[in-house]
């Protein structure tokens, strides 16, 4: 688990003190990353009573003059200093008394990026930290809620887009791959089976350097053919594993 430090969209709003329930939009963002074997999403301590110090989904208030989906990328980039990110929004919660103190209603988003090009920009507020999802902690609200409904999603979107390589760095082993996604469907996968499958789409570029750090052979490196990503995420496919 890895700790990083970073800045959190404010999620002060005029009324979140006063006395009435008013009603306010936010947004909640599922951010998700990849190392070791793992999907791991970003998590931050919760800095308001009566759940400060718990952990909870990065967020903020949806202001007057920003779109829902602006107000999302705008949370995501002030956390993590990457702006070209991929998003899907999820679901909206709007549970009467999801939060005591105000009426809110949340757009939830998840967004898919590479962890180690983040870790430069973070400055210190919040103790955010990688957590694996076979390790979530409990969360705040209905924070648990969004984190199943987003990966849910997600499950469903791999099928269809190759999104799983916004998750790994620029080049990578056949291995890394398919710990991706059998970290993302929550099963195992036949490893002659996926990689198969994988080639056939003619995505992958196989380079001539190797990664020695898995064994003494070493296992070839794979870079992403952009341009037939791109043809594949515009068209859409069935990607059965």
């Amino acid at each position: 688990m890895k700790r990083i430090n970073n800045h959190l969209p404010s999620l002060e709003h005029p009324n979140y003190h006063a006395g009435e329930r008013a009603l306010l939009n936010s947004v909640d963002c599922v951010i998700l990353g990849f190392q070791g074997i793992e999907l791991h999403v970003l998590l931050i301590r919760f800095p308001y009573e009566p759940f400060k110090g718990h952990w909870s989904l990065i967020g903020g208030f949806v202001t007057p003059d920003v779109d829902i989906d602006e107000a999302a990328r705008i949370t995501v980039k002030k956390m993590t200093g990457l702006s070209d990110v991929f998003m899907q929004q999820v679901y909206t919660f709007g549970d009467i008394n999801r939060v005591p103190s105000e009426r809110v209603i949340t757009s939830c988003y998840f967004a898919l990026i590479r962890i180690e090009p983040t870790l430069v920009t973070l400055t210190s507020t919040y103790e955010a930290t990688w957590f694996p999802i076979s390790q979530i902690p409990p969360l705040v609200y209905d924070h648990a809620r969004m984190l199943d409904a987003a990966l849910f999603n997600l499950r469903r979107k791999i099928r269809f887009q190759p999104v799983g390589f916004e998750l790994l760095p620029e080049k990578f082993t056949m291995s890394e791959l398919r710990n991706l996604y059998q970290s993302i469907l929550g099963r195992e996968l036949e490893k002659r089976n996926f990689t198969r499958k994988v080639l056939k789409m003619n995505i992958l570029q196989k380079l001539r350097e190797k990664d020695k750090l898995s064994s003494k052979k070493g296992s070839y490196l794979f870079r992403l053919n952009k341009k037939r990503y791109q043809f594949l995420l515009d068209k859409g496919f069935l990607f059965d594993m």
